[in-house]
């Protein structure tokens, strides 16, 4: 889920708002590997590559899924499981999307506090071959020592050809007890076919105690 709501990729970006015809639900599984999972800037894997996978289920634009990846913060939590639902729907030529996410860390040591719930609102619209976005996220009891946080994010996509798109996100985590920072990517993601496709992507964080990254995924979608 993370790295739906993260990162913004061109297929998110140009894909998000799509509201189902009434009928049966509309399956999609997805899954994956990148090199490095990297959250808001931020190595989920310690720099290690990462497996994920998910399931999505649309019906009328109210929509329900799952996702999961390993992950390594040194103390033995081996993955994480989010489950998410919202609302997609269209107003005034934008893209809406609204919904809440649970988040799960299997495997987390006694009293690390790493489960949280967090809220999300996004818009997006389509300009040209591009597509603008915004979207805000809010938890009142993040993971670990912190409670409140929210997280903003501008972020654009743009068809440079048939298969090829560009797209990059900026945005601002605000955190009341760890240090706030802010964090940007850039990338580029190849389809290699309908159904697989590549990105390639830089990450950057201001944060001090962090490196910038760069990543590479291959995701499939069914």
């Amino acid at each position: 889920m993370k790295s739906v709501l993260v990162c913004v990729s061109a297929f998110v970006l140009l894909g998000a708002g799509t509201v189902q015809a009434q009928g049966a639900p509309e399956v999609v599984f997805n899954a994956g590997v990148v090199s490095d999972y990297v959250f808001r800037g931020l190595s989920q894997t310690d720099g290690r590559a990462a497996l994920q996978g998910g399931v999505d289920a649309d019906l009328g634009g109210f929509y329900v899924g799952a996702w999961a990846s390993n992950v390594d913060f040194g103390d033995g939590t081996d993955a994480e499981v989010d489950l998410y639902g919202g609302y997609r729907t269209q107003a005034a030529g934008y893209d809406l999307d609204f919904g809440v996410a649970g988040y799960g860390y299997v495997g987390a040591p006694d009293g690390a506090d790493y489960n949280y719930v967090e809220f999300m609102a996004q818009a997006s619209r389509p300009v040209g071959a591009a597509v603008l976005g915004a979207a805000a996220y809010y938890s009142f009891d993040y993971s670990g020592a912190d409670k409140e946080a929210a997280y903003v994010e501008l972020n654009a996509a743009y068809a440079v050809a048939d298969k090829w798109t560009l797209s990059a996100a900026v945005g601002h985590q605000w955190l009341d007890v760890s240090g706030d920072y802010a964090t940007w990517n850039l990338g580029t993601a190849y389809a290699l076919s309908d159904a697989l496709a590549l990105d390639v992507r830089y990450h950057d964080v201001d944060s001090p105690e962090n490196d910038d990254r760069l990543t590479v995924g291959l995701t499939a979608s069914f």
